[in-house]
């Protein structure tokens, strides 16, 4: 009986220590099934191009990035690239990873996110630790702004010196993307035809020049805010008219009240779709 008494509280005990617990954040697939880490890792690893689409700040999403790094660089050769380096920033960021400058001269010198302390740094910080290559991958902002007011036909009047930091023209480009149309949506009365327009450049820019860093029996990781690669659309969408015959892999964050299971609108989001506390703290 002393025996059986002592069972019962042991398992009340483990169910009360489950009920209490706080779950950050849950893997699930693309079908909405809980996936492990350890099961995502070992998919990504199969991958030439990853596409590791984040909130731009939030601190769970930022320390799986570098998780998730460090483990793919244990078994991979790794490219690293970023949405946050703009493309004309290369030289500086490369000078930055080869150890030419320091931090402080890499902040004059680039055009630096103002989360980067926390939040890139530990990703440019392993790169120049594991002499990787480290892309500056987005369009310089300027020229995004400019489409944005004005639509493609203002990159045609970009000196030649300048129209190497963004994707040849003509680009290609399908209004008709959910991405590109939802983004219309959001934006109300306020939206133009030429809002897409500016996501698209900054896509077609990332995908120019993933491919153009990418070498044969690496693996090219990215990152990148997630809607630029939600639904398998966006930088994806140029990565596949310009290589198709590549094995791509995606990752998308959500942020949900209840993480343990994924909200049906969140399914199909990516390959792997990384659910964070809506609660969660953020860096800005």
């Amino acid at each position: 009986m002393k025996q059986l008494l002592l069972i019962s509280i042991f398992f009340c005990s483990i169910l009360q220590a489950s009920a209490q617990k706080k779950q950050a954040y849950q893997i699930f697939d693309a079908k909405g099934k809980k996936v492990s880490y350890e099961k995502m890792l070992k998919k990504l690893k199969e991958k030439d191009i990853v596409l590791f689409g984040e909130f731009h700040n939030n601190p769970i999403i930022h320390w799986l990035q570098l998780e998730v790094t460090q483990d793919l660089g244990k078994t991979r050769n790794l490219i690293l690239g970023a949405e946050m380096f703009e493309a004309d920033n290369q030289t500086a960021l490369s000078q930055f990873v080869n150890g030419e400058i320091d931090d402080k001269q890499l902040a004059k010198d680039a055009r630096l996110w103002k989360n980067y302390p926390t939040d890139y740094a530990p990703l440019v910080k392993y790169a120049k630790e594991n002499k990787l290559f480290f892309a500056a991958t987005n369009i310089p902002r300027i020229y995004a702004s400019r489409v944005a007011k004005g639509g493609f036909e203002v990159l045609d009047t970009l000196p030649e010196n300048q129209k190497m930091w963004i994707a040849p023209l003509p680009v290609a480009y399908d209004a008709e993307l959910p991405g590109y149309k939802n983004m219309l949506k959001m934006m109300g009365e306020h939206a133009t035809e030429n809002l897409p327009k500016a996501q698209a450049i900054k896509d077609a820019t990332m995908a120019h020049f993933i491919i153009k860093n990418y070498k044969e029996g690496s693996l090219f990781l990215h990152y990148n805010g997630s809607y630029h690669s939600d639904n398998y659309e966006g930088i994806l969408w140029y990565l596949k008219k310009a290589q198709p015959g590549l094995k791509y892999g995606t990752i998308a964050a959500v942020s949900q009240k209840a993480v343990n299971k994924l909200e049906a609108e969140y399914k199909g989001k990516a390959d792997f779709i990384i659910c964070v506390d809506e609660d969660m703290t953020t860096t800005y």
